[in-house]
């Protein structure tokens, strides 16, 4: 999975960098989420508008490479998540904060419940 820290990492990169990077993790999964692939396609996205090119004429190429890979569901789920990236890219930061947060809170929270239990006994 790419995780916050991830991201953050890749905010740090020149964007050229940024897609080699999230290429050669997305090359390591079997089966990546539609969210992983999203931020390629997003990536891609921002390299044709720095670059002047028409949007789509490249990141089209990848998006139907994909047809033979992965489900319509996945790629669709791609495109929306890069869609995201592109219009809300705070929000979804925000939502990688929260999921985190709530991921490490979980286990600390199932500690100190059973804190109590073992004093009561």
């Amino acid at each position: 999975m790419i995780s916050e820290k991830d991201l953050e990492e890749l905010q740090k990169i020149p964007l050229d960098e940024r897609v080699k990077r999230v290429e050669a993790l997305l090359e390591k999964k079997e089966n990546p989420r539609g969210f992983e692939l999203g931020l390629l396609l997003a990536l891609k996205m921002g390299q044709e508008i720095r670059e002047k090119k028409p949007l789509g004429s490249e990141s089209g190429d990848l998006v139907a490479s994909w047809s033979d890979k992965y489900s319509e569901y996945l790629i669709e789920e791609a495109i929306a998540s890069a869609k995201e990236f592109m219009l809300h890219p705070g929000a979804i930061a925000e939502k990688i904060k929260a999921g985190m947060n709530k991921f490490e809170q979980k286990p600390e929270e199932g500690q100190q419940d059973a804190a109590p239990e073992a004093n009561n006994g």
